[in-house]
């Protein structure tokens, strides 16, 4: 695709950009933006996520380093890329800004971009970084997304796009044995060092010291700024986090949200933000697609204990308790019982009771005793592991969430089914239709 006239300055995207090596911005970014352009699936996919749909015919072109003419007294105002999608005869056009490595997006430089785009006729912003948003139209920056402009801005993690093009490539959705050889050497150059693109990796400093204010036995203030930071690194970790189970299991994890949560960051932030003040606690669900049930994730400040479980219920085909209970303890195929425990629920208003997976195992008959011949009706397989002053470092604190959470999935949560009740029965075959009297039936019906 030839240069946009309304440009200066703008190169085509390119797959191997001649760029100073210190430049890993500005190669990352071509590099990427050259896929686009190559493989259709990975942009079909990548476009979709923001409401953008391209078609086989369409024509996208990729352009970075792009200066703008009305822009020429001011070149600091230099978006990292331009891409162009035309559809017969419709245009759409999305500026691109670029961080990596630890960089992080500034909001006064997306709103001068927001300002070339309304002058230019540009439909809207695309932001690439290490940092994390729940879904593309979530902005990780809380001023983007309140902002009254009319040019949306989208949010692509680097970690996002290197999940659709892992996805593509191990469910093997890419036709042309080309592509699949690019999309294969992208992801290569991704997952290497010098690409500048990492994970969630650490907390923030303000989780050392919220940490310590809940182990004085202190309780959160209503206007805690330490707290409102820790909610939104939480937030970007546990989008990390089903990326990274996304990657581990070849479907797309995603966040199970309330409603009023989905498209309403601020709301989210706020309710959790006062679950934490009450409870100490940060919690999540993930989906992932085809299991039992959603993945339950919690991290306890009060206990130091990470806690990952998934709950189902119990089969009403089985008459008692234990019979439930071993219809569970069939499904448990790991060895591991160690910090692993078995909640049973129970009807109306009966307390849950709680017993260490071992426990049940060797006597399943233990979980009757006190519920004067109530029936279980849920169970919730859990991981409660202690961590100590793991739980309160910054770095350690990630990796043991992200050991356990694929670890618990792997050895317990894959292997759980739902429960479904049994189709109906012809219990005997009639061997005869008896005869109904029909004259019988026509006399009763006669006023």
């Amino acid at each position: 695709m030839e240069r946009p006239e309304y440009l200066i300055q703008g190169e085509e995207a390119r797959l191997f950009p001649v760029l100073s090596t210190t430049s890993k911005e500005g190669r990352t970014a071509s590099i990427v933006l050259a896929c686009l352009t190559k493989i259709e699936e990975f942009s079909v996919e990548l476009f979709s996520s923001i409401g953008k749909k391209v078609g086989k015919r369409s024509e996208i072109g990729c352009f970075t380093e792009v200066v703008f003419k009305c822009r020429k007294d001011a070149p600091q105002d230099r978006p990292d890329g331009l891409i162009v999608v035309k559809s017969g005869a419709t245009e759409w056009k999305a500026l691109v800004e670029a961080k990596i490595g630890g960089e992080v997006l500034k909001e006064e430089q997306i709103e001068k971009y927001r300002s070339i785009a309304k002058e230019h006729g540009i439909d809207c912003i695309i932001t690439i970084s290490n940092q994390f948003a729940t879904s593309p139209d979530q902005h990780p920056l809380e001023a983007v997304s309140k902002s009254r402009s009319k040019i949306p801005v989208y949010h692509w993690s680097w970690m996002y796009m290197l999940t659709v093009a892992e996805l593509l490539i191990s469910n093997k959705n890419v036709a042309d044995a080309d592509q699949r050889v690019l999309l294969y050497e992208l992801c290569r150059f991704l997952t290497h060092d010098s690409a500048g693109v990492k994970g969630f990796d650490r907390m923030p400093k303000e989780w050392v010291d919220l940490n310590k204010l809940v182990s004085a036995g202190g309780k959160i203030p209503a206007k805690s700024s330490e707290a409102d930071v820790v909610v939104n690194a939480w937030h970007q970790e546990t989008r990390d986090l089903s990326l990274i189970l996304s990657r581990q299991t070849d479907t797309s994890v995603g966040q199970k949200l309330p409603k009023n949560h989905q498209n309403n960051r601020l709301d989210r932030h706020k309710d959790e933000l006062a679950v934490l003040r009450e409870t100490n606690c940060l919690s999540v669900k993930l989906t992932i697609p085809a299991a039992a049930s959603p993945l339950h994730i919690t991290a306890d400040l009060s206990r130091k204990t990470l806690e990952v479980g998934m709950a189902i219920r119990a089969p009403d085909d089985r008459k008692t308790s234990k019979a439930r209970l071993n219809w569970l303890l069939r499904q448990v195929k790991s060895e591991e019982t160690e910090d692993m425990f078995v909640r049973c629920k129970w009807p109306g208003r009966s307390e849950t009771t709680q017993f260490a997976l071992q426990e049940v195992v060797e006597d399943p008959s233990i979980c009757e005793i006190d519920k004067g011949g109530l029936q279980v009706n849920g169970f919730e397989l859990i991981l409660a592991k202690g961590l100590g002053a793991k739980f309160t470092q910054r770095l350690n604190f990630i990796n043991e969430l992200e050991r356990l959470v694929p670890w618990y999935y792997a050895e317990y949560g894959q292997n759980l089914s739902e429960w479904r009740k049994p189709a109906p029965r012809i219990e005997r075959v009639r061997d005869e239709i008896k005869e109904i009297d029909l004259t019988g039936m026509a006399e009763d019906l006669e006023p």
